[in-house]
């Protein structure tokens, strides 16, 4: 029992690339300046346990992902930055709501948050190399069964 954690990976960064809207898709958060044009970076934010979906053998687990997309602020014209931005983000939560087992890979993308926080975004802003970028950030809850065995 594992979570699998690089199958996960791979099929959040397959439905990004296969999206079409970004030059660059990491699988880490970016430590340099990610440049001009819509870049997304995937990460692990939490994981833990389900009470709920668990059984007496093993434990049911929540792996929650985050998608941030950025663009850089002195992108022109600014006025098309956000809904750039957004056009991407809605793209994103389509293509997670309708792979809703990520390929078989997981039980379910907890979509309207019967675990905690449902599949959502919510936008802001960071710093990296000195550059300011627009970001938005997807909140991707992924339910995952018999994680961990529970064993003496």
């Amino acid at each position: 029992m594992a979570i699998g954690v690089q199958d996960v990976f791979d099929q959040v960064e397959s439905h990004a690339l296969a999206s079409g809207w970004f030059e660059r898709v990491n699988t880490h958060e970016p430590k340099r300046n990610p440049g001009n044009g819509l870049t997304a970076a995937v990460w692990i934010q939490r994981v833990a346990p389900v009470p709920a979906g668990s059984g007496l053998a093993a434990t049911t687990g929540r792996l929650e992902l985050r998608t941030r997309i950025y663009s850089n602020m002195l992108q022109e014209p600014q006025d098309a930055i956000d809904p750039n931005i957004l056009v991407a983000v809605d793209d994103l939560l389509d293509r997670y709501s309708g792979d809703f087992t990520l390929g078989g890979r997981v039980r379910n993308v907890d979509l309207l948050g019967a675990h905690g926080e449902g599949l959502g975004a919510i936008a802001g802003y960071v710093n990296i190399d000195g550059a300011m970028h627009r970001v938005m950030d997807i909140v991707l809850p992924l339910i995952i069964n018999d994680i961990w065995s529970q064993s003496e």
